[in-house]
């Protein structure tokens, strides 16, 4: 059933996990408010703890490449859909916290594909742009600016070796919505795919979660992250969202050593 742009009134959460990158305190004689990046995705941007290292979400590298002065929100979320994020009272969360001049980077179609799964299901034509309406309304009515990205590719090749879109017709609805609500968008599902094949079949499996034990194709280890992040950061500069003074480091080399995984809280 196709959504109203009213927003869904959800039960509240016991506690949604945020990641915020340290941003130094300001002069007491400042008026300006430092702006917050707020993330509202799946498991490719959140943020991992201990016990999935070394699985890393491009949101926990996102803030390597943003001043200090421009602290990430990370509440992006392990199985989400545009759908049960908002069902789950995770936009309430964000938008309750939001404030005018802030920014809401949205991006989500992993989970949103999953049609055996009505909890998370949405048709991308329809409910999948009806949902995205209410991240980008929710912003706006705030004053904040949404932006939207296209979901990251997963690693998949054909046999004669070439990137292999995976995300059906999600990415080309939400580039035709942000292109009718006039919203920035950030072509993550293209980057990725360029990248991947560039870099090929043998070298993206050590951009992700690939381990002894477990070949993941969808989910990053610290490289994949910081590639994503790098990305990201690079788009929001080109797309006039960010000014080249809110960003640094995007053609530096970024140590693996620079991600950590906390230790979950109960």
């Amino acid at each position: 059933m196709s959504l109203t742009r009213r927003q869904v009134t959800t039960a509240a959460l016991a506690a949604v996990p945020l990641a915020f990158a340290a941003a130094p305190a300001q002069a007491a004689s400042s008026s300006k408010r430092t702006r917050t990046l707020f993330i509202a995705g799946d498991s490719t941007a959140a943020q991992k703890y201990a016990d999935a290292a070394p699985e890393t979400g491009w949101g926990m590298a996102l803030p390597f490449f943003l001043q200090k002065d421009l602290p990430v929100a990370n509440h992006a979320v392990n199985g989400r859909s545009s759908k049960s994020f908002v069902d789950e009272g995770r936009l309430d969360v964000i938008l309750s916290a939001i404030r005018p001049g802030d920014l809401l980077l949205v991006q989500f179609a992993h989970n949103d594909e999953k049609s055996t799964d009505p909890t998370r299901y949405t048709e991308p034509w329809t409910t999948y742009q009806d949902y995205l309406r209410l991240y980008i309304d929710g912003a706006r009515a705030r004053g904040a600016r949404p932006v939207l990205a296209t979901p990251v590719e997963r690693r998949r090749f054909d046999s004669s070796g070439n990137a292999v879109p995976s995300h059906g017709d999600y990415p080309a609805a939400m580039r035709a919505l942000a292109a009718e609500e006039r919203v920035p968008l950030l072509d993550l599902q293209a980057l990725s795919l360029a990248l991947w094949q560039k870099l090929g079949v043998e070298e993206t499996k050590k951009y992700f979660n690939w381990t002894a034990t477990e070949q993941d194709n969808t989910h990053f280890n610290p490289p994949g992250a910081i590639a994503v992040a790098r990305l990201v950061a690079a788009e929001l500069l080109h797309h006039r969202v960010l000014a080249p003074q809110d960003v640094r480091r995007l053609d530096a080399e970024i140590p693996e050593s620079w991600i950590t995984w906390p230790t979950a809280t109960a």
